[in-house]
């Protein structure tokens, strides 16, 4: 199995009173026959001890998960985690984001700024213990990252994308280092993609309009923000935080605290 893995474990021992598993990674369960995932690659000792009455049967299993062929991290919020594959088109964008995930840089930030079907926000350093009424979205790390535009990279549902300072100050659409948004969006028709393909100059690939024309996302924003990521898992979580109250600045009324890993 490929991290993260999503494994359910088969109990043969059907006449025990209780039950105790230990995983291998700090993980334990008293379920009969759990589900477990395994953020990590890594070699595991699954252990199940099996008791009834006084006696107790011990089975030990060996459990490999290999590391994921793409560069992959886990956006874990209290409305769900969502996967996100970063792109190895955009390199830059893929290190920086993978970097900051390892060094635990996003642990404990807020989406700071939610538009129901537009996309949310966070990744603000400002956020991490921000009080109600502050006023966020101006923070970083203290450096941009170059724009990294891709034809085939388009801000379809789930996208993944740097947020940046407009372009009267940043004509050259340089990233923060740090703040993103995803995108949730809303579907679009055929006429629509055709008014903004002619104001863009631009021609959507038949997969491309047609991912506009069922999943939606915004189209407007292609070419103008880099898109680095997208949502393989979780897609569900979006909508979740999307639908949230917000107040002042589209800044959700409840905090919103996000935590990413890196699956390695």
């Amino acid at each position: 199995s490929t991290a993260p893995a999503l494994i359910t474990f088969e109990n043969l021992s059907k006449n025990a009173d209780q039950y105790e598993w230990d995983f291998g990674d700090g993980n334990f369960s008293n379920d009969p026959a759990p589900k477990h995932r395994y953020r990590s690659s890594g070699n595991y000792e699954v252990v199940l001890r099996a008791r009834k009455g006084r006696r107790t049967s011990v089975t030990r299993k060996r459990l490999q998960i290999t590391q994921p062929l793409d560069c992959m991290v886990e956006i874990e919020t209290e409305y769900g985690t969502m996967l996100v594959k970063l792109f190895n088109a955009t390199p830059k964008h893929r290190d920086n984001f993978f970097k900051l995930a390892q060094e635990g840089f996003y642990d404990g930030l807020l989406f700071h700024r939610v538009i129901e079907g537009f996309m949310i926000q966070g990744g603000d350093p400002e956020s991490r213990n921000a009080g109600p009424h502050q006023m966020l979205g101006r923070g970083g790390p203290g450096y941009q990252l170059p724009a990294e535009f891709v034809d085939s990279l388009i801000h379809v549902k789930g996208a993944v994308a740097a947020a940046r300072l407009g372009d009267a100050v940043n004509p050259e659409k340089k990233s923060s280092g740090s703040q993103f948004y995803i995108v949730q969006g809303k579907v679009y028709t055929a006429e629509e993609l055709d008014r903004i393909e002619a104001q863009k100059g631009i021609r959507y690939s038949p997969e491309q309009r047609k991912a506009y024309l069922t999943i939606g996302g915004t189209p407007f924003l292609d070419g103008e923000y880099t898109v680095f990521g997208t949502v393989v898992e979780g897609l569900e979580v979006i909508d979740r935080i999307a639908a949230q109250p917000v107040g002042q600045g589209n800044r959700p009324l409840k905090d919103i605290v996000m935590k990413v890993r890196p699956v390695q």
